[in-house]
């Protein structure tokens, strides 16, 4: 049995150095045009519970990766993802006022300089990879990895993923349709963060990608399920943005198409298989599956079928630190995708659960 590992030092470990590299990349509110910068900074640091880069971080761990070259990565996917919801947020998008318990982009500067400062992040993150010291030093790797960002990024991903979720608007999608939009929208980015850090993974060889390529799709999956659910019955005060929007305005949810116990149960679904499959697949790959999952996968099953129905919401008493042993290296991204939607308390999350499998709490702060 693996040593048990602690998930809250590993995570502040990870993200005291992404913090750290987030500083160094963005341009500083000293320079010109100082108000763009300042939204930059804005929409950017501070408040993002870094979900993608700490997948990123887990995944790397997996395959072996160079910690370095995987944290270049995961800063270039976090800014994509926070130019994306800059643009949400923008009236003609989503129109939201409230983004991480504080005022969106537009409402804090305004509609023109949002709109500048995601375009700006945008083209950083591509910039970041093609030029950035720390990216590996291998030309047709840093080109594999701008690729795979931007198809993630693209219509073929979020933008396209946006896009026919804008145009479903009021209209009743099928399963298989409204899996799809989600597919492209959230999964996109979160299968991108899997697979650049993969990337950096000289020797992985393909078997391993595939394993963790199929266990990011799920993710995805797995994450807007309960994302949808969130927004139907979640806490404005929790959470950190608007809860309802999106059935105020008839887009398509998982609720709205097959109610809220039948999302919870495809939650659950999504997570245990593939749990299972993820043992199968790291094990024909020969990743360090003594690091990826724990030996009894009961607890594990247990833990994420209770985030998927959402009974994961009271705050954590403090001291309270064990950890199940073992999972941390791929499983971290499922918890924290969950975590995302789940509880928002300014910089500081908490969940804590009850595995009976193992007679002892589990709180993942």
């Amino acid at each position: 049995m693996s040593a048990v590992i602690d998930f809250q030092s590993w995570t502040h470990v990870q993200l005291t150095r992404f913090e750290s590299l987030l500083q160094t990349l963005l341009p500083g509110s000293d320079i010109a045009p100082r108000r763009l910068h300042d939204a930059i900074r804005y929409a950017v640091l501070g408040a993002g519970k870094r979900v993608r880069p700490l997948l990123a971080f887990a995944a790397g761990e997996v395959a072996r990766a160079d910690v370095e070259r995987v944290a270049i990565a995961g800063a270039a996917v976090e800014l994509i993802h926070a130019y994306s919801l800059v643009h949400d947020d923008l009236p003609a998008m989503d129109d939201d006022d409230l983004r991480r318990g504080r005022p969106t982009c537009h409402r804090a500067f305004d509609e023109a300089t949002a709109i500048l400062a995601g375009d700006s992040l945008q083209v950083l993150a591509f910039g970041i990879l093609a030029r950035h010291p720390g990216a590996p030093a291998d030309p047709a790797t840093r080109v594999r990895m701008i690729a795979t960002l931007a198809e993630a990024s693209g219509t073929a991903g979020m933008a396209g993923g946006q896009a026919l979720d804008l145009e479903a608007e009021g209209r009743k999608l099928t399963l298989a349709e409204l899996e799809h939009v989600h597919a492209l929208k959230t999964g996109a980015l979160i299968r991108a963060s899997v697979l650049m850090a993969a990337s950096c993974a000289p020797g992985l060889q393909d078997a391993g990608r595939l394993a963790l390529e199929r266990f990011s799709e799920a993710i995805g999956l797995a994450f807007q399920v309960q994302d949808d659910i969130l927004d139907v019955e979640g806490d404005v005060a929790l959470i950190g943005k608007p809860v309802g929007s999106d059935q105020a305005r008839g887009l398509p949810t998982y609720p709205a198409l097959v109610g809220l116990e039948a999302a919870r149960e495809r939650g659950a679904h999504v997570f245990g298989n593939t749990t299972a499959e993820w043992a199968r697949r790291a094990g024909d790959a020969g990743l360090r599956l003594e690091r990826a999952v724990p030996y009894d996968y009961a607890p594990l099953v247990h833990f994420l079928r209770l985030e998927a129905e959402g009974r994961n919401r009271p705050r954590v008493e403090p001291g309270n630190t064990d950890r199940i042993a073992g999972f941390l290296a791929v499983t971290v991204g499922t918890i924290l995708d969950a975590l995302d939607r789940s509880v928002y308390l300014g910089n500081q999350l908490a969940l804590p659960i009850t595995c009976p499998e193992l007679k002892c709490p589990v709180a993942l702060g």
